[in-house]
C-alpha cells in the first residue's frame, strides 16, 4: 500500500512543478499554478497516509518512488525514452527505499 501512496504523491508532485514549469518555462499562462498547487496540496496530503512513526522516514523513502516516477514523466509525457544509466539509477533507488521502508525495526524507532 505504500508504494502505491508513494506513487500517487509522485504523480501529484511532478504534475504540480510541470504546471510551474509550463508557465515560466514554456509560456503558458499563469492560470496554470492554480491546478498546479492543488497538486502540490495533494502530493502534501498523501504523504501524511503513510504508516510510519517518523516524517522523515516517510519523505526519505519516498525519494526512489518520486525517482522512478519522474522518468517514467521524461518517457511518457516528454517523450524522452530513459536510458540504462537512468534505468540502472532508478532500480538503485527503489532498492534503497524498499530498505529504509521495509526493514525491521524495534518498535517507535
Amino acid at each position: 500500500m505504500p508504494y502505491l501512496i508513494y506513487f500517487a504523491a509522485a504523480l501529484a508532485e511532478i504534475g504540480g512543478c510541470f504546471a510551474f514549469w509550463a508557465w515560466l518555462r514554456l509560456g503558458r499562462s499563469i492560470l496554470w499554478i492554480l491546478p498546479g498547487m492543488v497538486c502540490l496540496t495533494l502530493f502534501a496530503w498523501l504523504l501524511t497516509l503513510v504508516d510510519t512513526p517518523a516524517a522523515g522516514r516517510a519523505y526519505a523513502a519516498y525519494g526512489g518512488i518520486y525517482v522512478c516516477t519522474a522518468l517514467l514523466w521524461m518517457w511518457s509525457v516528454e517523450r524522452i525514452l530513459p536510458d540504462r544509466w537512468d534505468l540502472a539509477g532508478g532500480l538503485l533507488c527503489l532498492a534503497g527505499m524498499s530498505l529504509i521502508l521495509l526493514a525491521p525495526r524495534s518498535a517507535g524507532a
